[in-house]
């Protein structure tokens, strides 16, 4: 559920109607606007070729660990990934960009789609001793939505502090009851960048949304994913073997990640930031930051990106990765309008002779990204990149795995928007063993898609052309 301002407008356009041209010239002309007056993604490989001699560094519970130390676990690393290129170019690179450390220690749990992790969140709120962070870009009045508002407040009244951050565009459809409800219960509740420029808390940043979707309890536990609160998720999905007849129900296939261990610190940091930067309220003194001790093996790095960056930590680490993979690389995301530099790292890494596999919606909730997203599909199926669309289920995960070591879950969608104007988080988790989790979830979607072939595409129906050609031109918007 990304920001989408124009989300159904072209879905059930007829495009043998005799206005079609006079629409095509008012998008058009959209257009051409907005490319005029936005901002351009950066320069990936002169910041890539700027960072690349850095040395590679861990942190674990008690801090950054010693030189030597540092060599030991890289080489680890290496000889259990079988000494893969992309490890140690990334790593560096992330830490060169990042405030964030790689930490060491953690343990990471897989959550696959809405039921498993809301079963994982409540169990989680439910044995809160201290207090419970939640940032979200939409919470629903729904069945979903009340029963965490319940057991939140039921919390809340235990004296356990409750501080919750939501995205105002996000929330436009939920009552303004709702959160008054948990607010006279204690509740501290801070609305992301209003739409209402009286209620600015400074300036009217209107773009400027916050798509993350981040659960902290304690200070121990953080569930980060593209999972938002509402009852679209409630139901999971079931997949099935991709046929030539698409199965369409309500079910919604998403990825969310609990993690525990030092890398929890890292997302409360972002949480504070997030919150110091709207101009939030002091926040009831709590024991926000635990001494954390070591939950597991997994190792961690914490990505949180916004517009106040130089330039998009997620797309830089996201280019990167695919720069430097010399097997696979493996991307699932929902809403998909490439920018032309994502476009050539996919193509160069299928050149070079990476298997480069893409699953993407058969179907979506914005019919303008889904339009933008296949107006690609031309040059990149020319260009060897494998593009697959998964049925029986609207896609809403944003995941990422490649080389089968170095992975990434989080909030980023592959496009304009989450990499330019949105607040976003990911975790990126490297190890074989946390890959192979990846690998096998991509395995069981990839079988229930449906393979785009080059020459099909090519023979598709003029009406989806057109939409193609419509949607594209308001990508940069979407």
């Amino acid at each position: 559920m990304g920001l989408h301002y124009l989300d159904e407008a072209t879905s059930e356009i007829d495009m043998s109607h005799p206005t079609l041209q006079r629409l095509a010239s008012i998008v058009a002309a959209i257009g051409i606007v907005c490319a005029a007056g936005c901002a351009s993604l950066p320069d990936t490989q002169a910041i890539l070729e700027r960072h690349e001699a850095q040395a590679v560094r861990f942190e674990n519970a008690r801090g950054p660990v010693s030189v030597q130390k540092n060599t030991a676990i890289l080489d680890e690393l290496k000889r259990r990934s079988g000494d893969i290129d992309i490890l140690e170019k990334q790593i560096a690179l992330e830490q060169a960009i990042n405030d964030s450390p790689l930490t060491l220690g953690n343990k990471a749990t897989l959550l696959k789609d809405g039921p498993a992790t809301y079963t994982a969140m409540f169990q989680a709120i439910g044995q809160a001793q201290d207090h419970i962070n939640l940032e979200s870009y939409i919470i629903e009045d729904d069945d979903v939505g009340r029963q965490f508002a319940d057991l939140l407040l039921v919390q809340q009244r235990r004296g356990i502090q409750i501080n919750l951050i939501y995205d105002s565009v996000g929330g436009l459809n939920t009552p303004k009851l709702f959160y008054d409800r948990l607010k006279q219960a204690g509740v501290a509740v801070m609305e992301f960048n209003p739409v209402n420029p009286l209620a600015a808390r400074g300036p009217w940043l209107i773009n400027n949304r916050d798509h993350r979707k981040l659960l902290i309890v304690d200070g121990r536990t953080a569930f980060i994913g593209g999972i938002n609160i509402s009852s679209v998720y409630a139901s999971g999905s079931i997949l099935k073997r991709a046929s030539k007849t698409k199965v369409i129900n309500n079910a919604w296939r998403d990825t969310d990640l609990q993690l525990e261990g030092p890398v929890v610190a890292e997302f409360q940091k972002l949480f504070f930031q997030t919150w110091e930067k709207q101009h939030g309220p002091p926040l009831a003194p709590k024991i926000y930051f635990p001494t954390l001790s070591r939950a597991g093996n997994d190792i961690v790095r914490t990505i949180g990106s916004t517009p106040d960056d130089p330039y998009s930590l997620m797309y830089l680490t996201l280019m990167s990765a695919i720069g430097n993979a010399g097997k696979q690389v493996y991307l699932t995301n929902a809403y998909f309008v490439p920018d032309p530099q994502l476009r050539k790292a996919l193509t160069d890494a299928a050149t070079r002779g990476v298997d480069v596999r893409l699953i993407l919606p058969s179907h979506s909730d914005s019919a303008l990204v889904f339009h933008a997203g296949r107006a690609h599909y031309t040059d990149l199926l020319a260009g060897g990149v494998q593009i697959f669309e998964l049925n029986g289920a609207l896609l809403h995960a944003k995941t990422a795995v490649i080389d089968g070591v170095w992975s990434t879950v989080g909030s980023t969608n592959l496009d304009w928007r989450s990499f330019m104007d949105n607040d976003e988080i990911n975790a990126v988790i490297l190890g074989r063993d946390f890959a192979a989790q990846m690998a096998a979830m991509f395995a069981t979607d990839l079988a229930a898609s449906q393979a785009i072939d080059p020459q099909t595409w090519q023979n598709r129906p003029m009406q989806f052309r057109v939409k193609e050609w419509l949607a594209q031109l308001l990508e940069r918007w979407l």
